[in-house]
């Protein structure tokens, strides 16, 4: 049987510039979520962008640069998100690339009902077994619902991409054809964190009691919030972005995944972002489990998770307790992500908590993150009916169940002090105070 899944996968092997052929006008290309991405089809199509009509690549975050992605070959191959970047959020701005809002659990149910179109679906693979399976390696996410609505599946097998197990394997069966291409994984290494970061990860490292299970973001205050977390005992992780950050929380006994009332002993998420350190970690490792976004990202099973303590940051917070965070203003910055996923689910585990951090300025302490109402333009990501704890380098607090009067005094009250007299100002004009 071996010998009958190596002739087939020799028959739909190819190279990446006959594979992208069978892309055709007006097909709308999904991609593999960031460290799953093929970089040499996305190549491919870059090089012969201008042999193409009014293609839509779906690709989020992306990790290196991509030649289809120039303003001038929008006529041929134009770039779409449901999360940005720093490679594509100016592209977005300027208008020559385009964002859809969605929550990260619901991109399964947009392609199973339709609502989104899908023609094709990329992505980079571990090498085959002798049982005909390729293991989708570090980006599971939506990947199951974009090989069954697909019309076309192409493959890039990469001998660097690690194997995960959960359901994370995919059959050559179901795939139209394959390339090869082993190159280095890519490695997107967290922002070291600055003093304030370490502030602001102190204090939600307080929130996190022993024996909970923990969704950790990807970036600065995530990192800084680990080292604190060295000293917990028997801490467990559900998650969407598998990061650095766990190998440590595990080598240092702090993680164990014993006292999970889920998928316990179990690391659970959909998609790894980081350098070799996770990759390697993660690689034919029994104790990781991946799963698609729908059910890592549903509120219910997240609020299945005892003690199930979310943590995530945020741009701007507003006396409401409205939090930004995927705008500046009218400028697009990022997306929801999974961020309202799991601020829903952690809130209704038993014992749960939703972090949302951010620092109290910006612009070298020139402004306030903490404001009277929202910028004109401004996306709310969490809504008020929506927020649990608001962590600055100032302290933690919790809003929900509190009244607007109680919500503007504890925001206030981890405000820079530059800005304390000014907030308190305006929301006695509000009459929130």
């Amino acid at each position: 049987m071996a010998n009958r899944w190596h002739r087939e996968y020799q028959q739909k092997l190819t190279t990446a510039d006959e594979a992208i052929k069978l892309i055709k006008d007006g097909d709308h290309v999904y991609c593999a979520l960031c460290a799953g991405e093929p970089p040499a089809l996305l190549e491919a199509i870059g090089q012969n962008a201008r042999s193409f009509n009014n293609v839509t690549i779906m690709q989020m975050l992306p990790t290196r640069e991509y030649t289809y992605l120039t303003p001038e070959n929008v006529p041929h191959v134009r770039h779409n998100s449901w999360f940005s970047g720093k490679k594509t959020r100016q592209a977005v701005n300027e208008g020559w690339a385009d964002y859809t809002p969605q929550h990260f659990h619901d991109a399964c149910y947009l392609m199973r009902d339709g609502l989104v179109p899908l023609d094709v679906y990329i992505a980079a693979v571990s090498p085959m077994d002798d049982r005909g399976y390729f293991s989708l390696g570090a980006s599971v996410c939506y990947a199951f619902e974009a090989i069954k609505r697909a019309r076309t599946v192409i493959f890039e097998v990469n001998a660097n991409m690690p194997k995960t197990y959960g359901n994370t394997f995919v059959h050559i069966s179901e795939v139209d054809c394959i390339i090869e291409n082993t190159c280095p994984m890519p490695q997107i290494k967290s922002a070291m964190p600055d003093e304030i970061q370490k502030q602001i990860g102190y204090h939600i490292a307080e929130l996190i009691e022993d024996a909970s299970t923990v969704q950790l973001g990807f970036g600065a205050i995530p990192m800084a919030m680990s080292e604190f977390l060295k000293e917990k005992k028997d801490l467990g992780i559900h998650t969407e972005i598998l990061v650095d950050a766990m190998v440590d929380l595990v080598e240092c006994g702090a993680v164990t995944n014993h006292k999970k009332s889920i998928h316990k002993g179990k690391i659970i998420g959909t998609t790894l972002v980081g350098t070799d350190k996770i990759y390697n970690y993660c690689h034919e490792n029994p104790l990781v489990e991946l799963y698609p976004v729908d059910y890592t990202n549903d509120v219910r099973t997240i609020a299945a998770n005892y003690k199930m303590t979310a943590i995530n940051a945020t741009l701007e917070v507003d006396l409401f307790g409205q939090c930004v965070s995927e705008a500046i203003g009218y400028q697009h910055y990022s997306g929801s992500g999974g961020q309202v996923d799991f601020c829903r689910g952690a809130v209704k585990a038993p014992e749960g908590k939703a972090i949302l951090a951010l620092p109290s300025t910006a612009k070298n302490h020139t402004i306030s993150r903490i404001v009277p109402c929202l910028k004109p333009g401004a996306v709310v990501t969490v809504g008020r009916n929506d927020v649990d704890y608001i962590v600055t380098e100032y302290g933690a607090v919790r809003l929900r169940g509190k009244s607007q009067k109680q919500r503007a005094e504890l925001l206030i009250s981890i405000a820079h002090p530059n800005f304390r007299d000014e907030l308190k100002f305006h929301a006695r004009k509000m009459n929130l105070i």
